[in-house]
């Protein structure tokens, strides 16, 4: 008995929970319909609460990643000028060790 899985994208997923939670749709009525088991829709249920946090969390997460990323972008863009002055002395001094020498 080779049967192939299916996979439902989150979007169905959510679809269902809300027709259950909001339309009251019976559970049964729904696993019918999508030719699941009950369980599945539990599991769904479940996964859904857990991790429902997350739906709120995610502006203030992206907001302080967004904080500390450009904070790491101007200390590294800081370091590069720092770089790039020291990097320019160190070429005129060396033309100008040139010139002294006679090289140039």
């Amino acid at each position: 008995m080779n049967t192939q899985r299916r996979h439902f994208e989150p979007a169905d997923k959510v679809a269902a929970l809300k027709r259950h939670l909001c339309e009251k749709v019976p559970v049964s009525q729904l696993c019918d319909e999508l030719k699941i088991a009950p369980t599945l829709f539990y599991r769904w249920l479940k996964e859904f609460f857990e991790n429902g946090h997350a739906a709120f969390d995610n502006c203030r997460k992206s907001k302080a990643v967004e904080d500390a990323q450009q904070k790491k972008i101007e200390q590294l863009e800081a370091k590069l000028t720092r770089k790039n002055e020291v990097m320019a002395e160190l070429m005129e001094a060396h033309t100008q060790l040139k010139k002294d020498l006679g090289e140039i």
